[in-house]
Order: structure tokens, then sequence, then C-alpha cells
């Protein structure tokens, strides 16, 4: 008789959630974290330009940029995910996102590079509880020993941000 397997069974639930999360994503740092989101949400990478701020706006929204003649609102990702604000550098960028039919920019500390996420190396997100939401976090990558968060941007910017994208 063969001892049960300590490790957790996979149902075929967990893989259609892994197989739909698997492809390539962008990955980029927030602080000393790692993030990624769905490369097919990605437009362009830019580095920082000038911000027009807008007045009575959420923290997190810088302000605007424009962008080839586009004006393009961005968003402070270390702020929306209340960290602490950092000082622009060299590797701060913009990812520009179309994110519900609207063009926006996330402000990251530095671009990584683009993966390859395999449905095996991708966990669900684990329950906190219900005083924590983690609906913007479409699941975990496991990489090199690291975990990588991958982020629903649809989720990470709140209808507010998106509405008041279409407004400016």
């Amino acid at each position: 008789m063969t001892p049960p397997s300590s490790a957790p069974s996979k149902t075929s639930q967990d893989s259609i959630v892994h197989s739909d999360l698997a492809g390539k994503y962008l990955s980029f740092f927030l602080a000393d974290e790692e993030y990624g989101i769905e490369i097919l949400k990605v437009q362009e990478i830019i580095g920082v330009l000038p911000i027009t701020t807008i007045p009575r706006t959420p923290p997190h929204v810088l302000g605007v940029i424009n962008l080839r003649g586009k004006i393009i609102p961005v968003v402070d990702l270390r702020l929306r995910f209340d960290l602490n604000a950092a000082e622009i550098t060299e590797e701060t960028c913009i990812i520009v996102v179309a994110t519900s039919g609207v063009v926006m920019g996330l402000q990251v500390d530095r671009v990584s590079e683009v993966i390859d996420v395999e449905p095996d190396n991708i966990e669900a997100t684990p329950n906190f509880g219900a005083q924590i939401n983690t609906d913007y976090i479409l699941g975990l990558s496991r990489c090199e020993g690291s975990v990588r968060l991958l982020l629903d941007i649809d989720r990470v910017l709140p209808a507010s941000d998106v509405t008041l994208a279409n407004d400016l």
C-alpha cells in the first residue's frame, strides 16, 4: 500500500485557471518586489516625461503627459499600492497600457523583461481573509526561488481612475 501523497492534488479547475493565466508578461519592479502584467495590455514603455498635475485628483494620479499629441493620465503604482513614493531615477519609466478601453500610464521603478509564464509555475492567489482584497492579483508566478505577482491591470486601476482618464 502506498502512503498518501503530502502534496495537494491539482483539480481540473486549477489546471484551467493556470492555463488561462499562462503566457507572456512584462515584468517590472516596485521597491524590491517584482510584478507582471499581461503583455497584450501593454502598448509601449517610455521614459518619464514632464507630468502636468491635475488639481483634486487622488494622490496616486500623478497627472497627465503629452505623448505624441495624445493626453495620457499617469498613475504612480507605488502610491496606488500604498508604498512610499520613490525618487525618479534613470530606470524609472512609464508603462503605457490599455485598460477598460482607456490608455493610461503606469509609473514604475524599473522594467525588467518580457517573461513567458508556464502553467506549472502559476499558483492561485492565497486567501488572506475578508479584510484583504486580492482581486487585482491574477495569480503568483514562481521563478528562480522568488515569487512574482501577476496583476489584473483592469482591477488595479479602480473605475474612478478610468472615469477620470475618460474625462481628461
